[in-house]
């Protein structure tokens, strides 16, 4: 992967990512900052290091991306997040805290569904490709699994888009991290599209 390759990813990521944004903050009634992306390809041990770190304070929501991609969305609630969107959302006052209850729980799984959602439409769009986003469920914290889920077979190297967005709320920023997970055969075929078009000329200007 060339420095331009890298590049056009990172600005096809940014304009999926602006969509995703723009809806989190139709949800959230607040302003919503989205930092560039990072371009990630790590090993498996590295994955689940950095799955662990975030997971243990924060709850997490899973959704598959499926159709002509294969890939997987981690999104990672902060107690300050379950806090204000249960306060905008759901008018309830409650602690900050990743411990929720049923009803919390199914407005992060519909917040993760709209952002996902966003994304995954917008890379359809701009990539031509036939994809949804399935729908999102808890994380179970089993990160083995999702690793394995993620990397059917030792030979395939998963490729990580490891994405920061920022909700802002009164001058107060909150990161909302959001893991996207691509297998190697996924970032083949992401790849292979873009050389073969004229992304930059033509599809990047006029989405």
């Amino acid at each position: 992967m060339t420095e331009l390759e890298r590049d056009i990813i990172r600005e096809i990521l940014n304009i999926g990512l602006a969509r995703a944004a723009d809806s989190f903050a139709v949800v959230a009634q607040e302003k919503v900052l989205l930092e560039v992306p990072s371009l990630d390809l790590l090993e498996s041990e590295d994955i689940l290091m950095r799955v662990r770190e975030y997971s243990t304070n924060h709850a997490v929501i899973q959704s598959d991306i499926r159709g002509d991609f294969t890939g997987t969305t981690l999104m990672f609630f902060s107690g300050q997040h379950v806090q204000r969107l249960s306060r905008v959302c759901l008018r309830m006052q409650v602690p900050d805290s990743v411990q929720v209850n049923e009803l919390q729980e199914s407005l992060l799984l519909e917040i993760s569904n709209i952002i996902t959602g966003a994304l995954v439409t917008q890379l359809a769009n701009i990539l031509k490709a036939r994809i949804y986003g399935a729908p999102p469920c808890t994380f179970s914290g089993d990160t083995t699994a999702l690793v394995n889920h993620l990397v059917p077979s030792e030979s395939l190297q998963p490729l990580i888009f490891s994405i920061i967005t920022q909700f802002s709320d009164h001058g107060n920023s909150v990161e909302l991290p959001l893991m996207l997970f691509f297998d190697r055969a996924t970032f083949e075929k992401i790849l292979d599209i873009i050389r073969g078009y004229d992304f930059l000329g033509k599809q990047l200007a006029g989405a």
